[in-house]
């Protein structure tokens, strides 16, 4: 679904952290706000400049889901990832996304 505000954000379900939790795709920008789906910083377990992960399972509703619901970010067109917590990511979201699935949350 795309919204019909400035900048035309694009919704992508990745629900885990929390059962309907989105990302937001700003294809012309070539943007994604991950949210809590992918995040560069986990307060919790003090996971930071590891690079991307999901978010600490003391705080996501399905650990197991969370990491299914990357899938949906792969394939889109964005330099700049920004998450929820943490600093900022540029380059590959399905480099991003193959570094997450195999960061221990």
């Amino acid at each position: 679904m795309t919204l019909d505000v400035p900048g035309r954000p694009r919704v992508v379900a990745v629900p885990g952290h929390t059962p309907g939790s989105v990302a937001f795709h700003l294809p012309a920008q070539g943007t994604v706000f991950t949210g809590d789906a992918l995040v560069t910083h986990d307060g919790l377990v003090g996971l930071t400049g590891t690079g991307p992960q999901i978010i600490g399972p003391v705080f996501t509703h399905d650990t197991a889901q969370a990491r299914t619901s990357l899938e949906a970010l792969t394939s889109l067109d964005a330099g700049l990832m920004l998450p929820g917590h943490g600093d900022p990511l540029h380059g590959s979201v399905a480099d991003a996304v193959a570094q997450a699935r195999h960061t221990p949350s």
